[in-house]
């Protein structure tokens, strides 16, 4: 009954790729599922194709658990993405008559029900929609549905169940509570992050969103809360959200363990979009740290090297069972992955009358409008492999404008330079070094980052990780791999705290760096029982780390995250 939605992602996906190049046969499938969706939508605008098809008389019965707005906003999305590229808006058409039908049917109004959807997402649609058209009813109706959740007593999916089921209200909720989407509270009064991830992450987006456009500071106070409470208490090292696959969310604060970790891929790829958000509330480093955190390691996980299987969750710890799949009954995260890395440019910077603000590095080239002329912008490098960095700044007329380069909370000892001029980097602020100067054709800054391999070490509440260490090198988390490592499952090696992590230029991968160290191996073999009273037999060994988001990638094995460490 869901699976509305995830046409509506791969259209929207397929539009994103069409800005990088047109393709005839791609639009003739779009258009074709276009055809479908008008044909099959109801007289007056609504349409769902599973109520169409099998429960006409059940529509808008149950908002609770059945997602018809949820897929009402994943075609909506889509809708918008297909017009900003092709211009065709019979799509987006479809889509305006459903939500006038919406409108009428939703509201405070009379005759109107104050309903709102079990699973976040026609939110955030909403909102792109309003700043595609400025057609302020859109705004009206993201804010009415943002501002009603949770509202009670009476909570409205009470209301619902009732009506469904003639005055039973016995049957409990499928998940306990209303936690689960959110709707425990009305939102300016949320300050723990409950229930699934997902749901969690697109509401939290459409808030940032709305609380940007109308100035809230409640609401804004609000997403601020709910940041930290994620920041501190409930997001893996790789920006994996959620340990538990009961409720594909949240649990209790440091409840993070690593084998039996969900952290579904669909949830990484949603945090991107709120930090998103937050970095258009607040310019500030620390969200665009876990965005980029979220896009090279616990979203970019998700998918695998040939593009055709994929994880739904992304544990921290394997046995060698876990393998990626080449499809689910579920099919959420292949569009939702697929979305984000067909979009990714949209991440890498944003522009303002006078300047530009660099969030992301890794290559990308663009033409904005700043001061009041056209400015080329080029930024070169290998990124995240090297910390080297070229941006070519080239204005059509001599301006002065800002260019604010994001210098990420990891690193240290940045350097930068404008044609070879050094800058002064203490004047940062918020994680953003801002260059404010008149900029010629030709002016190259050039952008140092170091990133020497580091250790991380989990807050003691996170039981699972004590007496462990994890690897990182840049924005990247690394993992071992039992192909790098041979001998036995990961699990048996420790790492020596004062062991140096060596860094090395590698075949794999098109030429990934991968970390090494010298350490320890337990000997398996040596165990003849279950338990004894001697200790195991340890001997030298060397560890090599990949980075995280390429594992399950070669031979099936285990891995790890987390790495033993090695105290004496």
């Amino acid at each position: 009954m869901f699976w509305d939605s995830d046409v509506g992602k791969w259209i929207e996906a397929a539009s994103y790729a069409l800005a990088h190049r047109r393709d005839d046969d791609i639009e003739a499938k779009i258009e074709a599922a276009i055809d479908d969706l008008e044909k099959a939508q109801a007289p007056d605008g609504y349409l769902n194709c599973w109520y169409l098809g099998r429960e006409p008389d059940k529509r808008w019965t149950n908002l609770r658990d059945n997602h018809e707005m949820y897929n009402a906003g994943h075609l909506l999305e889509g809708a918008v993405a297909y017009f900003q590229v092709t211009g065709r808006r019979r799509f987006l058409d479809i889509m305006e008559r459903y939500l006038d039908h919406i409108y009428a049917t939703f509201g405070t109004g009379p005759n109107q029900r104050r309903g709102y959807d079990g699973h976040e997402e026609i939110e955030l649609a909403l909102m792109k929609l309003y700043y595609l058209t400025g057609e302020r009813k859109h705004l009206d109706f993201a804010t009415y549905i943002i501002n009603e959740r949770g509202q009670q007593p009476p909570h409205y999916f009470d209301i619902e169940r009732e009506r469904r089921e003639g005055g039973d209200t016995r049957q409990p909720y499928v998940h306990g509570n209303y936690e689960y989407s959110q709707s425990h509270k009305p939102v300016r009064d949320q300050d723990k992050v409950v229930g699934h991830a997902v749901r969690a992450m697109y509401l939290y987006t459409a808030m940032a969103d709305l609380a940007a456009e109308l100035n809230d500071p409640e609401l804004k106070r609000a997403c601020e809360v709910l940041w930290d409470d994620v920041m501190q208490t409930k997001m893996y090292v790789t920006a994996g959200l959620g340990p538990s696959a009961h409720n594909e969310g949240f649990t209790h604060d440091f409840d993070l363990p690593n084998q039996t970790a969900y952290a579904e891929t669909c949830a990484s790829v949603a945090l991107i979009f709120w930090a998103q958000r937050m970095l258009h509330l607040d310019l500030d480093g620390k969200y665009a740290d876990i965005l980029e955190l979220a896009m090279f390691n616990g979203a970019l996980s998700g998918l695998s090297r040939d593009g055709e299987h994929y994880f739904y969750a992304n544990p921290l710890e394997s046995d060698g069972t876990p393998t990626r799949w080449e499809w689910h009954t579920c099919p959420c995260c292949t569009m939702n992955v697929s979305r984000l890395v067909a979009s990714v440019g949209q991440y890498f910077l944003s522009t303002a009358e006078d300047g530009v603000a660099f969030h992301l590095y890794g290559g990308i080239a663009s033409n904005v409008d700043i001061a009041g002329t056209k400015v080329s912008l080029r930024e070169v490098s290998t990124y995240p492999w090297s910390g080297d960095i070229k941006i070519h700044v080239d204005p059509e007329t001599p301006a002065t404008f800002d260019v604010k380069l994001r210098i990420p909370d990891w690193c240290e000892g940045a350097g930068v330079s404008v044609n070879g001029e050094t800058i002064d980097l203490s004047t940062a602020e918020k994680g953003y070094l801002t260059i404010n100067r008149e900029w010629q054709k030709g002016d190259v800054i050039s952008l140092d980052l170091p990133m020497p391999p580091v250790r991380l070490y989990a807050h003691p509440g996170v039981i699972m990780d004590a007496g462990r260490v994890a690897l990182k090198r840049g924005p990247l988390v690394y993992c071992l791999e039992e192909t790098d490592n041979p001998g036995g499952k990961v699990q048996r090696l420790k790492l020596p705290r004062h062991a140096q992590l060596r860094t090395e230029k590698s075949d794999l991968f098109d030429g990934i760096v991968t970390l090494k160290a010298d350490a320890t191996a337990i000997d398996e073999a040596d165990f003849r029982q279950l338990y004894r009273t001697d200790p195991p037999q340890e001997t030298p060994s060397t560890l090599t780390a990949v980075p995280y988001f390429l594992w399950a990638n070669r031979e099936q094995g285990s891995m790890v995250v987390w790495v033993p460490e090695a105290v004496g």
